[in-house]
């Protein structure tokens, strides 16, 4: 039986058909949910269907579903867990840096096993320091769980509460949940770093104030322009900031994306996850329609996580700023992922930040402007 439904529209009678068959099949069964922001007023209808068929439910809203047709606005995304694992809702709302990490690691460590399995983490892309919470989490951690992950939330970038189980609706915190083995997410972005560095002389979270000593927006606005011949303003920033992230530079030859979101009054620059200060950046030029270096990266990344993906379901969540960038050719690489892999199906949905390694057993980073995938095998 797949563990892969899709339910084009939210009412109690296409849901109870779906979860009850597979309670019969599977006694223990729980759902992973992936709901579209558009279907958000549309939760309580799935946490009543999953009541109702005595289903445990942990899941998140995206601001679009994704399948082997492309993007979808309605409908749900459940995924089977025949085993429902270990899950929770952490909320990071007021807690200083520092004991985030230690707050998920709590709440994760009474349900470690002797064998490894996968940390799957689905942030509210409105916590502003998510890689400096993952560090915290992997010194309580280390090695002895996988981990993957993405952002939840709104496009928009406001304030939405997006987690949720079968109770519950709520923001500003962390989904968390086991998956089996260690092996964690296969992540790629695609991007290589140009010669020209500098510096991010003075950050607050996700927000660069100064880079190289100068305002932000007057450095990032005088490179793009001498490397890509693109005169950035007011105006036009949103448009063309998803074309041109800016790439933190790791001494381990990593370029982890951050893409600016939002320009400030003061010319500084609101990005999709925390830049460290003093952080080494450059200014990278997005892959551009056709180019097949992400997939081709990606589903060899997939063999060495995976096996063999021939025929297997597929979880793949998609950054909504690479879709901006790549407009229509984000289906058609979504497409080429799908034959590619040789996936019997494919369900996911936009993300709006991704949590995984480009190495097995990595150090779990998180990314702007990439993919991140895993087979599904229920336990």
């Amino acid at each position: 039986m797949d563990a892969f439904a899709y339910a084009e529209i939210l009412d109690p009678e296409s849901l109870g058909q779906i979860l009850s068959g597979w309670r019969r099949e599977y006694p223990v069964c729980g759902v992973f949910a992936l709901l579209p922001e558009a279907e958000s007023r549309n939760l309580g209808v799935l946490q009543e269907a999953c009541r109702a068929a005595g289903v445990p439910l942990a899941g998140a809203i995206f601001p679009e579903l994704l399948g082997d047709s492309g993007f979808l606005r309605q409908g749900v995304w459940l995924l089977r867990l025949n085993e429902m694992p270990a899950f929770g809702i952490v909320s990071l709302a007021g807690l200083p840096v520092a004991q985030a990490g230690d707050a998920i690691a709590a709440a994760v460590s009474p349900h470690l096993g002797p064998e490894c399995r996968t940390l799957f983490m689905v942030f509210d892309a409105m916590v502003p320091v998510i890689g400096s919470v993952l560090d915290g989490l992997y010194l309580n951690l280390a090695d002895r769980v996988g981990y993957a992950g993405v952002n939840a939330g709104s496009e928009t970038f406001l304030p939405m509460p997006c987690l949720f189980d079968g109770e519950r609706l709520v923001g500003d915190g962390v989904l968390w949940l086991f998956l089996p083995d260690g092996r964690g997410g296969a992540l790629e972005h695609g991007y290589s770093a140009p010669e020209r560095m500098m510096m991010a002389s003075s950050t607050d979270g996700n927000r660069i104030i100064s880079i190289g000593w100068r305002p932000a927006f007057e450095a990032y606005r005088e490179l793009v322009l001498s490397q890509y011949g693109v005169e950035l303003n007011p105006e036009n920033f949103y448009r063309y900031a998803s074309h041109f992230p800016f790439g933190i530079l790791r001494a381990n030859d990593e370029v982890v994306v951050r893409i600016p979101v939002a320009l400030q009054d003061d010319g500084s620059l609101l990005c999709v996850g925390e830049i460290p200060a003093n952080a080494l950046l450059v200014v990278l030029q997005a892959p551009v329609v056709g180019d097949r270096h992400t997939v081709d990266e990606l589903c060899r990344s997939l063999s060495m996580h995976d096996g063999p993906i021939e025929g297997r379901e597929l979880l793949v969540f998609y950054c909504a700023g690479r879709r901006l960038h790549l407009g229509d050719g984000a289906r058609d690489e979504l497409g080429n992922l799908a034959a590619a892999s040789g996936a019997g199906r494919i369900a996911g949905a936009l993300s709006l930040g991704e949590i995984g390694n480009r190495l097995l057993w990595g150090y779990p980073l998180f990314h702007n402007a990439a993919l991140v995938c895993r087979t599904w095998d229920p336990p």
